[in-house]
């Protein structure tokens, strides 16, 4: 009996003992992961294994770049089963002045594809609003947000940070791989892209293939004039600095700054920093080495900041970490291709003022995912190209939207030896000023809530229209009635151009586009 019970309770502390070590090496292997964006790197073994290939060594789907479209678009196939491989040139942190501020439009697309948990963690700040200033005015443009959760608003974070949990979330998937290697060209054969050439970490040259190929490596993508006809402008550069020590004039909201010549924009990035983006016009912007930048941002920029910022922007300037970067624009100018498809700032991009190449990206993927959900071969590649055309339409009245508005605004908000066109920047401030419809329905459009184009157009000339009446009131003069004029047409000019780069019948009309009504291949 004694025996009996001396081995019950041997068996019971083995158990036991099993049970804690099943458990430790359970938690090792969870804090490998979770903590991998802790050095800036994603772990050897998530970029060296064989997760994204099946028996074959085929993927279903290759993703070239691991960026923000990159990332999101791996775990949203992976979540359905797909083997992805990405391939990306730089698994470390990546380290921007843009990308930094996601509309609450763009957080309802993270919540959608089941990824709104990586602006948790990186100490990313909620952002319900603008704040709107000119010439010692200023107004408080809010979200409209009542009818949605109380988690739901825009947030703004270190890039970097959000990037390595989107890479974190998708390798936590056992069938998406993530590599690190350069891709150098798109496999084709017969016109049809069958997969990648590319150089891994080693300098080795290898061959990658899968019946589809995403292209997602950015706004300097070496692959996008393969898969369409890219019309690069740089209207811009932004100066970014890091604000630290202060407060903003209102908490929890995105700056705006009307300045001469061109806006400026303040957002929180971390609860102790204030991400500061001075807008230079131009290609050519002042030296940074030889210090005539920062002469220009104490002279120029700072006396036109709001006083509560004036001294930590000086002392941002001083410490000399001033970073620039050109503003690019391409709108989307596709081939299609049968096996590949373009996607992210190697697409399609738009000024950055309103922040919503974040918004933009994940549209498109929840676009994507739906049209590939009902495919479970994706090797028939003609079919499949015929059938990805509906993407190019489907994204369009939101992509288009918001697109639209980003570069209507920075026109609008940029100041003009034009009289006319000053006369629409005091017209677009006093129109956000009035409150009411005047106010939700713009920022409703730029927050990505309701991105539709027709409401886009509507207030654009409503601000055109205030603008006119403004200068009639109370006495019409031939001179102001002439301003006037040229106001309607330089309204005409800024937005019109961009409408027709977009397409008009796909943004305002797609369900007359043919490819709208085709059905997954066979």
């Amino acid at each position: 009996m004694e025996m009996l019970m001396q081995y019950l309770f041997g068996c019971i502390i083995a158990s036991f003992l099993g049970v804690l070590l099943l458990l430790r090496l359970r938690n090792q292997k969870t804090d490998e992961r979770t903590n991998s964006g802790a050095t800036g790197k994603i772990p050897k073994s998530a970029a060296a294994g064989e997760g994204g290939r099946g028996s074959d060594g085929e993927a279903d789907v290759i993703v070239v770049g691991a960026g923000v479209a990159g990332s999101a678009l791996a775990y949203t196939l992976g979540k359905d089963g797909r083997r992805v491989h990405v391939i990306e040139r730089d698994l470390t942190e990546p380290d921007r002045i843009v990308g930094e501020l996601l509309q609450p439009g763009g957080y309802l697309k993270l919540i959608e594809l089941g990824i709104e948990d990586c602006v948790e963690e990186i100490d990313a700040q909620r952002v319900v609003g603008y704040a709107l200033f000119k010439d010692g005015q200023n107004t408080k443009l809010s979200y409209p947000l009542e009818k949605y959760g109380s988690n739901v608003a825009g947030r703004s974070f270190h890039h970097g940070r959000f990037v390595q949990k989107m890479r974190q979330k998708a390798i936590s998937l056992p069938n998406v791989q993530m590599e690190e290697g350069t891709v150098t060209s798109l496999l084709e054969e017969n016109g049809i892209v069958r997969g990648v050439t590319y150089k891994n970490k080693s300098g080795e040259e290898l061959k990658a293939c899968a019946p589809l190929t995403i292209v997602c490596d950015g706004c300097f993508s070496n692959l996008r004039r393969s898969l369409c006809s890219p019309k690069v402008e740089v209207p811009s550069s932004f100066v970014g600095l890091v604000l630290e020590n202060c407060e903003l004039p209102l908490p929890n909201h995105g700056h705006v700054i009307l300045a001469d010549p061109s806006p400026i924009l303040f957002y929180p990035i971390s609860s102790t920093e204030i991400r500061c983006l001075v807008d230079v016009p131009g290609q050519k912007v002042p030296s940074i080495a030889s210090g005539e930048m920062a002469n220009y941002l104490k002279t120029v920029v700072a006396p036109q900041i709001p006083i509560q910022l004036h001294d930590a922007f000086i002392a941002a300037v001083d410490s000399g970490k001033i970073r620039c970067m050109q503003n690019r624009s391409m709108p989307a100018s596709p081939h299609p291709t049968p096996g590949a498809l373009l996607m992210g700032d190697a697409f399609n991009m738009r000024h950055p003022l309103t922040g919503g190449g974040m918004t933009v990206a994940f549209s498109d993927i929840v676009v994507l995912h739906n049209l590939l959900k009902p495919l479970h071969d994706l090797r028939d590649a003609p079919s499949l190209c015929k059938y990805l055309e509906a993407f190019y339409t489907l994204r369009k009245p939101v992509a288009s939207t918001i697109n639209t508005l980003a570069g209507a605004l920075y026109k609008v908000f940029s100041s003009s030896p034009d009289q006319a066109r000053n006369e629409m920047r005091q017209a677009c401030f006093d129109y956000l000023c009035l409150g009411g419809t005047c106010s939700t329905g713009p920022v409703a459009l730029l927050s990505g809530l309701n991105p539709r184009p027709l409401n886009l157009v509507a207030h654009f000339f409503a601000v055109a229209i205030f603008g006119v009446g403004r200068l009639l009131f109370p006495f019409p003069s031939p001179k102001r009635m002439w301003i006037g004029a040229r106001l309607i047409m330089s309204a005409c000019n800024i937005i019109l151009p961009i409408i027709k780069a977009e397409g008009f019948r796909q943004m305002f009309f797609p369900a007359t586009v043919p490819a709208y009504y085709r059905s997954p291949p066979c």
